[in-house]
């Protein structure tokens, strides 16, 4: 045979899913748990057929969409009043978008649109979906850090990043607090640490430019 690994992979796969499938419904039926182990299953022979030849973009596309297929499955399963799997599906697709970017996934015009649209996904789904809480702050405060940091650390603009940085964690801070517990004011806590990060920032750039100083 001219890829006896591959075949060996496929056979073994598809004789331990069908074995776990089994022993899944002759035990514990009302419990499919057979879905867990099939995953890491048929990622054995795809990812060793794929990376074998090299097709590294494909092998993202593919596991992505197995992977979100294991979420959506076990979230209708178990807890479909709450279709949760959609917060997790969409980090999933961005290896792939990654994949097929390349080294345009480093610029900041790719930076600028990721964190636009990430903030628009989850606070689409936080108004939709579970409008209660505004929890999509805490995403967004995190992907905002993606084009701040490739547009000051690409220019080696360390001082400017850690101003635009500090401003953006002071006012993630004093949001969470005028939202989440109005009556405790405990920002202030946190926002006196932030800001020696600027003021280290600016002194060392200015020992630097005046060492006698």
């Amino acid at each position: 045979m001219r890829h006896p690994e591959a075949s060996f992979a496929w056979a073994g796969s598809f004789m331990s899913i069908i074995f776990f499938v089994i022993v899944n419904f002759l035990t514990s039926p009302s419990h499919i748990w057979f879905i867990y182990p099939a995953f890491f299953l048929l990622l054995w022979p795809v990812s060793l057929h794929l990376i074998t030849k090299a097709a590294y973009k494909i092998h993202s596309v593919f596991c992505s969409f197995l992977l979100i297929i294991l979420l959506a499955t076990i979230n209708f399963l178990y807890s479909p009043e709450h279709p949760w799997f959609l917060y997790a599906c969409y980090p999933v697709l961005w290896w792939p978008i990654f994949m097929y970017l390349g080294k345009y996934s480093a610029s900041v015009s790719v930076a600028v649109a990721g964190s636009f649209v990430t903030i628009a996904y989850y606070t689409f789904l936080n108004a939709v979906i579970s409008p209660v809480y505004p929890w999509a702050v805490f995403p967004a405060f995190a992907v905002l850090w993606w084009p701040l940091a490739t547009f000051f650390a690409r220019r080696k603009r360390f001082f400017q990043l850690s101003v635009w940085g500090s401003a953006l964690t002071i006012g993630f801070f004093i949001f969470v607090n005028q939202v989440s517990t109005p009556d405790n004011i405990w920002a202030v806590y946190p926002i006196f640490t932030i800001l020696w990060w600027p003021l280290t920032m600016y002194f060392f750039s200015f020992k630097r430019k005046n060492p006698a100083c």
